[in-house]
């Protein structure tokens, strides 16, 4: 059985970068940290991701800014010209997923930011093939009370200044799709950051099947003004990846196993890394301090 794990790393051009809250604690917006600390961190990152990947015996690639993404963004800006340089980059990691598929059984995806600590192998600890799709889901990340969202003009408030990349704002995007649908039911926000997956379960997730009728009920849903949401709950409402990958899990029954926080651990507020931990995504970009625990751990 053919394996492979893959990464992606495309430095936006600083005047396509959409502006976001910084990361908790500090002032700088946190797209441009994000882009300054990969660019400063970028040598070690391929090779702590390319070093895992050797030690389990499994082919690795890294993705860059090269003439086919040139050409994939060029064809996304002409077809989709609300989408963003950032969400872009998001739908060609899964068009490249497709495109590995064609190769490969069973491929690991690892956001650029994702730092391996554990030489256990990923493959032969979660059976992708027969298990389902392997992804952690935000449910602990979001809120899904709508009476608590819309309860308070302070609520309100804070919601205006949530970013439309939060869990919460994907869940209530993927809420109204399903429900514009005629689906009921809860629905997860997924983090794809990291993925593992089978060219079978690509198949029947068929991310890309009927891709402009999706965007145009997005596009709908966020322009509605007379519809159910609000106006302070449609503006959270965009066009990106997660909020697709859970919409299309649950309308094509595409089964999953949930990667616990052992390998799927987030940094983001506060810098800890438990000692059992196999992967680390470090949200919060404080590759530094991921750098000098790797280090004096040995790994």
């Amino acid at each position: 059985m053919t394996k492979i794990i893959y990464s992606l790393y495309i430095d936006i051009p600083e005047d396509e970068l959409d502006y976001q809250p910084p990361f908790y604690g500090k002032e700088e917006p946190k797209t441009l940290e994000t882009k300054r600390q990969l660019r400063t961190y970028y040598s070690w990152l391929k090779e702590v991701q390319q070093k895992y990947a050797d030690s389990i015996g499994v082919e690795y690639k890294l993705f860059e800014y090269d003439d086919n993404y040139i050409k994939y963004k060029k064809w996304f800006n002409e077809k989709y010209p609300v989408i963003t340089a950032y969400n872009i980059v998001n739908f060609y990691k899964i068009h490249l997923m497709y495109e590995l598929a064609k190769e490969y059984d069973e491929i690991l995806y690892l956001d650029f930011d994702v730092v391996p600590v554990t030489w256990i192998n990923f493959f032969d600890n979660w059976n992708i093939s027969k298990n389902g799709i392997t992804i952690m889901a935000n449910r602990n990340s979001i809120d899904t009370s709508l009476h608590k969202i819309v309860i308070s003009e302070r609520n309100i408030d804070n919601l205006k200044n949530l970013s439309n990349r939060s869990p919460t704002a994907k869940y209530w995007n993927c809420k109204a799709m399903l429900i514009e649908s005629d689906r009921s039911g809860s629905n997860d926000v997924y983090n794809t950051g990291i993925v593992g997956v089978s060219s079978e379960q690509l198949k029947k997730l068929d991310y890309w099947g009927d891709f402009d009728s999706v965007i145009n009920m997005m596009t709908e849903l966020k322009n509605d003004e007379h519809g159910m949401w609000p106006h302070h709950i449609r503006h959270m409402f965009g066009w990106d990846n997660e909020t697709i990958w859970g919409y299309k899990m649950l309308i094509n029954n595409v089964s999953r196993q949930d990667l616990t926080e052992q390998w799927h651990h987030v940094l983001d507020k506060w810098n800890y890394i438990p000692p059992d931990t196999c992967m680390v995504h470090v949200i919060n970009k404080d590759f530094g301090y991921v750098k000098d625990w790797y280090e004096k751990n040995n790994i």
